[in-house]
């Protein structure tokens, strides 16, 4: 493979605090050439035990696991760190808050602080809501306050499926600079010259031919052929193993930027609408770009944890049952799910679980590295497509608990085009048992639990059409027996007297408290929705909407007993001050305030700086 010849920085991503715990903490980040690494935290007495990936010629992953060599890490106090490459110190002021020399973190114990959000889409005009929760965490820790102990990201730090122009331009000067290993070629008609896929690449994607589609769909009568990515917004949907790489860097790291010439980032295809768009996609990733030393400053400073949702693979990834099969039968289809479940497992999976369980796909992985320097995935399919361990847990006062809901869905067996549940059988059990014997619970469910019934209501309509996949018809209570078995579990007398629900996905903000209608266990269920991080839902349809939901679905409205959630009784609370009062469409992040494990605050930092606060008294 030929790179160019450039200097290149030995840190090139990171250093982000991954999983940390009393016995283990987790530091993941990159470098551009082999280096020997470790870290100690200052003061306490450790040792490190590195994992280095190799995925190109100037760019290895590196992770490296802290372990005591005494007692334990000490929890709910800052732990200061120093990177050593080589037995060299690195210069980490730059991630430091504060003017301080080093980074520092928290493992925690007893939860008081977390950040939570989702859907953070490079090229939206929105600003990043990771940059202002820096800024906040800053001022934090310059009032000598520990801030937020947790960042979690519950879906869609990326977007493989919704790539501007430009950033699919900046991906592959990126693949070229760093060497970044490609994959064996793919069985598609692809133009050899990247500048003439834009904006084109939904018309070369595969699909199903109208002759083989159902008799029953319109689709087969009008002859139109189906495509198996069902993004609206394909038209740079990123195809390549190499190239989601690239696009991880350049979502987490401000040094890839570096190697990006800007003034190279052009559109020559002569379409003027693409060329408008082109124009407004640039100017939004340089803002970006400026806002992610910022964002690594965060990522350096606060436990991160995340999971994924369908758009850090592609949109709509295992909605139905027929989705499914279509991808699966066509070789070219399924390796480019393969390859963003694979990205995933590299740049978020392994570090949510300090590769305990993850750590096992390492052999397979390194193995299907030829010695031409390509990748041959064919071997490794298997063990990433067995892999089922995604979710994850940790043992924090409260407990979190964090669901894979896209690789264990309930399949409808009978209507291959029903909405699949968000969970099955087997791992709602575990879920249920998971929220036994303990009094507070926090769950990350990237898709809301409750939801806004009038919008839920609009997809139920489109699903009885036939058309689940045109307005994304994920929600808990699309599929029967998943909605009734997880609402059982809700009213059970043994479940936690409080339990956090924490969700993104749908672009907007809301706080939901949920409580029996009918029993004497007096636990509440609060349903804490903030997205997106960089995303906004259009703000004159939610008021629209919001005003629908509160007309029909008011708590008196006798059309909540037509609902699958009618025994639960949920209450819509309000912002304090002006604005949106119901549904925030600005985009934000949520700041989750907790006292003796029970809420205490929820409030939005938006993009922009600004804040709001949910009410939380009764309405």
């Amino acid at each position: 493979m030929t790179t160019l010849s450039v200097q290149h920085p030995l840190l090139l991503m990171g250093p982000m605090v991954r999983r940390a715990e009393k016995t283990a903490v987790c530091i993941q980040f990159a470098t551009s050439k082999p280096v020997n690494c470790r870290i100690e935290l200052i003061d306490y007495e450790c040792y490190s035990e590195q994992d280095t990936i190799r995925l190109g010629e100037h760019l290895f992953l590196q992770f490296v696991v802290i372990k005591p060599i005494n007692s334990q890490f000490p929890r709910d106090t800052l732990l200061a760190y120093q990177l050593f490459f080589d037995d060299s110190p690195v210069d980490l002021s730059s991630f430091s808050f504060n003017n301080q020399p080093l980074p520092e973190f928290v493992i925690p114990k007893k939860l008081t602080q977390i950040l939570h959000g989702s859907c953070r889409n490079a090229h939206h005009p929105a600003k990043d809501s990771l940059v202002s929760s820096s800024h906040w965490q800053a001022v934090q820790r310059s009032n000598e306050q520990q801030g937020a102990q947790l960042l979690l990201l519950s879906g869609d730090q990326i977007y493989a499926d919704d790539v501007a122009g430009p950033m699919l331009l900046a991906i592959h000067q990126l693949i070229k600079h760093l060497g970044i290993y490609k994959e064996q070629p793919l069985d598609l008609d692809l133009p050899a010259d990247i500048a003439e896929q834009l904006y084109g690449r939904h018309h070369l994607l595969p699909t199903t031919s109208w002759k083989n589609r159902s008799k029953l769909g319109i689709g087969y009568w009008l002859k139109k052929d189906e495509p198996h990515f069902s993004s609206v917004k394909a038209y740079n949907h990123l195809i390549h193993f190499e190239e989601f790489v690239a696009l991880y860097l350049l979502n987490f790291s401000s040094q890839a930027w570096q190697y990006i010439d800007l003034n190279n980032l052009s559109y020559s295809g002569g379409n003027e609408k693409n060329q408008t768009l082109f124009n407004a996609e640039k100017t939004a990733l340089i803002d970006y770009a400026q806002g992610l030393a910022e964002v690594e400053r965060l990522f350096a400073n606060v436990s991160t944890l995340m999971m994924f949702d369908d758009h850090d693979v592609t949109d709509d990834w295992n909605l139905t049952a027929g989705w499914e099969q279509s991808i699966n039968q066509n070789p070219s289809s399924k390796r480019i799910v393969n390859n963003g479940l694979a990205s995933y497992w590299l740049f978020q999976g392994m570090g949510n679980d300090a590769l305990q369980k993850t750590g096992s796909l390492l052999s397979p992985f390194n193995d299907c590295l030829a010695g031409d320097k390509q990748w041959q995935f064919k071997a490794f399919d298997k063990h990433l497509n067995d892999f089922s361990h995604w979710h994850y847990e940790l043992m924090t006062i409260p407990k979190v608990v964090v669901l894979d809901t896209r690789t264990h869905r309930w399949r409808n067996e009978q209507n291959f085009n029903e909405p699949s549940g968000l969970l099955d059988w087997e791992r709602l059990t575990e879920l249920e048992e998971s929220l036994l014997s303990h009094d507070q619970v926090i769950i990350v469910s990237p898709a809301p639990v409750f939801g806004v019934k009038s919008i839920e209501a609009i997809q139920a309509v489109f699903n009885m059409c036939g058309q689940p996949l045109m307005v994304d018809v994920e929600n808990w209570m699309a599929h029967e027996g998943s909605a009734k078995k997880l609402l059982n579990t809700f009213r059970r007398t043994d479940t936690p007297n409080e339990t956090l629900i924490l969700s993104g996905d749908v672009h907007y903000s809301f706080c939901f408290s949920v409580q029996k209608r009918f029993g004497d266990h007096p636990n509440r269920i609060w349903q804490l929705t903030a997205s997106g991080i960089k995303n906004e839902f259009p703000r004159k349809l939610i008021n629209v909407l919001d005003k629908l939901d509160s007309i029909l679905y008011g708590p008196k409205s006798p059309l909540n007993f037509f609902t699958k959630r009618w025994h639960m009784e949920v209450d819509k609370h309000q912002t304090k001050g002006k604005g949106q009062k119901y549904l925030v469409s600005d985009s934000a992040i949520s700041l989750v305030t907790l006292e003796a494990g029970n809420l205490a605050r929820y409030q939005l930092i938006h993009g922009d700086g600004h804040t709001t606060e949910f009410d939380l008294e009764e309405q």
